[in-house]
């Protein structure tokens, strides 16, 4: 009777686990192939748009009061909503990570369309709002979606969020490889088989949605920069290089602090119940983007420009392009911090990105003078622009496979791995923690003040035939910040475990982790372990 009990088990765990996984991964890049797409089309018609209104009004003083009024407007509003939906108050990663991790929950399709309608109108305002956090939140609530609605476990759930996440981000920039670095390098921060088949999985419809769509409306598919070209580099270039790469890092290090003291300066700021702490800085972009087009929008355009196969970037006010140069990255560096600080609800890949690239042509200036070969510019740009984002994310992996696929080039492979290592070292050597990282520290202390969060113990004993019987330690999805303190195997041995340890029907487990309630704790145990005998 017990082993037909646990071939019953081994059967629905196959199932649950299984080619349904599968199928909920294809149904997920759908959906969010589908709603990423449609968002980004969105965005980019909105960039276009705010940035010709801004040319009207510079050209048109007249107007400027006006158009200040509508910012003040569009905070009040903007801040009203990010009150009543906490879950998009940010860049959305943040919130997303820890949705995959199973630390924070949320209604998807409320933080779904919320965080649609208020990233599009940061962009038709003219904030430099990038589109690739909201993508990631917006593809996330697809996953969990696609998961509530076939009634699944917490933590199929938590795969198709991190799946979800993973075809937003890929769909948002048509790079597939990072949406998949980032499902595994900062959703779960580990690397699994599930983790990897669900989000390649996704990744790989969402894609297809995704340029199926933009070629039947006629937008352009491919989403790189491509006014880079790599040359041959001599060796006296990596010095360049290495510099470049550290005054990226340091300037990452002053973002993190900066970053921190916002979040903490305008904490107190209650006006209108908070929303009033938004108008700051719609303010301070309505102000840049009269300065400088270069200012507004993520910032894809200003990166493109910066290229040797483009244009270039034209002088402001009939000042030199190293000093429009200075003020767009100094307007982009402020504009992140305050963006940051606030929890504005849009995306800051992109505009962390423009700020490194910007900083990078700056540097290319001074290095020319100095005698380097005006052919290294770009490795220059694409290094500080990976240097400065692993500086602030502190995702190396992200940031390494960012630079081939929005180059489509691997010539700068070794320049690249050059900055991205030094851009780390130098935030493990101040001690900086990435940006979304800590964002999601202060998201989940004021949830535990909420939920009355604490630790809990359970112990339990494994079932025949269930998922964790037969699988180690760390191959298994256990509650967020949690951990296996003690294991007795069924002969009756008791030691402490580590993560290469493999759990057998029998053996029982002593599990801890904080959580609002012990019951929280036991419902997601029973998907994984069987039900538990609470302590």
């Amino acid at each position: 009777m017990r082993g037909k009990s646990h071939k019953k088990t081994r059967l629905r765990v196959l199932r649950e686990y299984g080619m349904n996984l599968i199928v909920l991964s294809i149904l997920t890049g759908l959906f969010a192939g589908a709603v990423v797409t449609l968002y980004n089309i969105v965005t980019g018609i909105g960039e276009e748009k705010s940035a010709q209104l801004y040319v009207l009004v510079r050209e048109n003083p007249a107007f400027v009061p006006l158009l200040f009024a509508g910012l003040f407007a569009g905070a009040l509003v903007i801040g009203t909503a990010t009150r009543l939906v906490p879950m998009i108050r940010g860049s959305g990663v943040p919130q997303t990570e820890g949705a995959a991790r199973g630390i924070l929950h949320f209604k998807w399709y409320v933080v779904m369309c919320s965080m649609f309608a208020a990233s599009v109108a940061c962009v038709f305002m003219g904030l430099p709002a990038g589109s690739e956090g909201p993508s990631l939140e917006i593809g996330a609530c697809a996953g969990d979606g696609v998961g509530s609605a076939f009634k699944r476990s917490l933590m199929v759930r938590r795969l198709q969020i991190a799946a979800g996440a993973s075809s937003g981000l890929a769909a948002a920039f048509n790079a597939p490889v990072t949406g998949l670095a980032f499902a595994m390098e900062e959703a779960f921060r580990s690397f699994s088989a599930q983790v990897f088949t669900c989000s390649a999985v996704s990744v790989l419809v969402s894609l297809t949605v995704r340029n199926l769509m933009r070629a039947a409306m006629g937008f352009p598919v491919g989403f790189t920069f491509t006014t880079f070209t790599f040359s041959p580099m001599e060796p006296v270039g990596y010095l360049y290089v290495a510099a470049a790469a550290v005054a990226a890092g340091l300037l990452g290090v002053a973002f993190y602090h900066l970053m921190l003291l916002a979040r903490r300066g305008f904490s107190k700021i209650t006006f209108l119940k908070g929303a009033g702490r938004y108008v700051i800085p719609f303010m301070a972009a309505g102000a840049f983007g009269l300065v400088s087009v270069y200012a507004m929008g993520g910032g894809h355009d200003f990166i493109q420009s910066l290229g040797s196969g483009s244009e270039g970037v034209r002088g402001i006010f009939g000042i030199s392009v190293a000093a429009t140069l200075a003020i767009v990255v100094l307007f982009r560096f402020i504009s992140t911090i305050l963006a940051v600080g606030c929890g504005m609800p849009y995306g800051i890949f992109v505009p962390v990105l423009a700020t490194g690239a910007g900083l990078g042509a700056l540097l290319c200036a001074g290095f020319c003078s100095a005698g380097m070969d005006a052919g290294m510019a770009d490795y220059i740009i694409i290094v500080t622009m990976a240097a400065y984002f692993t500086t602030v994310v502190r995702a190396p992996v992200t940031a390494l496979v960012m630079v081939f696929e929005f180059t489509g080039q691997f010539q700068n492979l070794l320049p690249a791995l050059l900055g991205v290592c030094i851009g780390f070292v130098i935030g493990e050597a101040f001690r900086t923690r990435p940006a979304f990282e800590k964002c999601l520290d202060l998201i989940v202390e004021e949830s535990k003040i909420k939920t009355g969060a604490r630790m809990r113990k359970v112990t339990l004993e494994v079932e025949g035939g269930s998922y964790a019987d037969g699988r180690d330690i760390r191959s298994v999805l256990w509650p967020a910040r949690g951990v296996v303190t003690e294991v007795v195997s069924s002969s009756g041995e008791r030691f402490v475990p580590d993560g290469k340890t493999v759990l057998s029907a029998g053996d029982r487990i002593t599990f801890e982790c904080l959580a609002a309630s012990e019951e929280d704790v036991k419902a997601y145990l029973s998907d994984i372990i069987g039900d538990p005998e609470g302590e």
